[in-house]
């Protein structure tokens, strides 16, 4: 019987002349339409021998052949519906770009550039000079240069002021960042000796006075941005330590990890150490991130004394770590955007997301809460609640904002660990992922970063034709 039907199975060259077939050839070309054809042909008669239906219409099989070429076309690098809670979030791209941002990029890769190139003199140029009297005007530092993230920058300096010299460091300092990179690592590979001074918790002036000897390269500063060690501690301010290492004759380099340029004071967030701060504060150099406060492309940035940041540049290193020029442009349009700090909430989303009152987020809860109710089914209850939102990578770590979203619960308990966890996994299959967090018996989306409204609801309109019990 099966055999018999394996024979009105159209050939390959009848399906390849098929309607579905044809408009796959001029989408994806000939030889990738061709292998989908044969492997729906495959697909075909494996179910007719095991006594299932198949498709056996030449349009149906190419139909299947498009639709495996169309699912293989589709880009990994997914947008998603941040609902996490988490504004800057690692796993999911960090700082969303500005539209001057994104605008500046998309030039920069449509067109060329005057990247390393000096209009003036028409002779070649250098690529950080794009950015470096905007970092300097928003900083105070003499100097400025930029590698591809804050590791870099951090291995780049160590390598450059301290190689088979010792960097002195609080131990209270020595952390781990993301992916289970550790700072004395990084130093391993910049060629740096570890001195450690003090211990976890607590760390004085005399502990650095003690180290600071003729193998001294350099004092390094951590700060401490992703934990925060409370009770009976000690740290020497960055002045303090400034001065201490001056007298030394070595440089101060204060890594401020996730960095900002400006007092987040102003937009009700909790106090964090200011790059004009740091420098101000008498550091020889500052390193810190692009991508999370600053709300920039991913990059790493070294500001302070001009001989330093030269002799950086002159390190073989630096053409290793350098940036490219679509980050360079983003970078530029994103720094300008600080040069009128009373409107930069309005044009950057990482801290307009991170500045989002409660009230706003409520009122949108409210406003979707019949629309997620409906797409999840009566499988699950549904309740506008107020949670906290985190700012994420690393930044102020005991920062807390207060946030608002949904909550949504199985109707049953019998069984809800593995129905949230269902639903969670169908949420994440829709055309947008959206991506909550599951505490506290519910999966919660948090709707801090949600901005557009409408293209959720579009979003969610798929799950509603789902099994909603399952």
């Amino acid at each position: 019987m099966s055999e018999r039907k394996l024979r009105v199975l159209p050939s390959v060259d009848e399906t390849l002349k098929a309607e579905p077939a044809l408009a796959a050839i001029e989408r994806h070309g000939r030889a990738p339409t061709l292998q989908a054809v044969r492997r729906a042909l495959d697909e075909a008669r494996s179910k007719l021998r095991e006594g299932d239906e198949a498709p056996v219409a030449a349009e149906d099989i190419a139909g299947r052949a498009a639709a495996l070429l169309e699912a293989e076309s589709a880009s990994t690098v997914r947008a998603v519906f941040n609902l996490t809670g988490t504004v800057i979030h690692t796993n999911l791209g960090r700082a969303i770009l500005a539209e001057a941002a994104i605008e500046a990029a998309t030039r920069a890769m449509r067109e060329a550039i005057a990247l390393e190139f000096d209009l003036e003199t028409g002779k070649r140029g250098e690529r950080d000079a794009l950015i470096r009297d905007l970092l300097r005007e928003l900083t105070g530092a003499e100097d400025a240069t930029v590698v591809n993230n804050n590791a870099a920058a951090v291995l780049i300096t160590l390598n450059t002021l301290a190689k088979g010299r010792e960097a002195i460091v609080s131990r209270g300092e020595l952390i781990e960042i993301g992916g289970a990179f550790r700072m004395p690592d990084i130093m391993a590979r910049a060629g740096a000796k570890l001195r450690e001074v003090g211990t976890t918790n607590r760390t004085h002036p005399k502990d650095y006075v003690e180290a600071l000897g003729p193998r001294a390269g350099l004092v390094l500063k951590v700060h401490t941005s992703n934990y925060l060690v409370q009770g009976f501690v000690a740290e020497v301010k960055a002045a303090q330590l400034a001065s201490i290492a001056h007298d030394a004759q070595v440089p101060l380099v204060n890594d401020l990890g996730s960095g900002t340029l400006i007092d987040l004071r102003r937009f009700g967030l909790a106090h964090e150490p200011t790059v004009a701060e740091a420098v101000a504060d008498g550091a020889d150099l500052v390193t810190f991130s692009g991508d999370k406060l600053l709300g920039s492309a991913q990059a790493g940035f070294i500001v302070g004394r001009k001989e330093l940041v030269a002799r950086i540049n002159r390190n073989p290193l630096k053409r290793a770590l350098r940036v490219d020029k679509i980050r360079l442009a983003a970078i530029e349009a994103t720094l300008r955007l600080y040069r009128d700090p009373d409107r930069l909430a309005e044009r950057l989303p990482t801290i307009r997301l991170l500045a989002r009152e409660r009230d706003d987020i409520r009122r949108s809860a409210e406003t979707l809460l019949s629309v997620v109710a409906s797409a999840v089914g009566a499988a699950f209850t549904v309740d506008v609640v107020d949670c906290v939102s985190q700012i994420g990578s690393g930044a102020l770590p005991l920062a807390s904002l207060p946030s608002a979203g949904l909550a949504i619960r199985p109707s049953e308990k019998r069984g809800a660990g593995r129905a949230l966890s269902a639903l969670s996994e169908r949420l994440r299959g829709l055309a947008v992922p959206v991506v909550g967090r599951i505490e506290n018996d519910a999966l919660v989306l948090d709707l801090r970063c949600l901005e557009n409204e409408d293209a959720f609801r579009t979003d969610l309109a798929a799950l509603s034709g789902n099994d909603n019990a399952r």
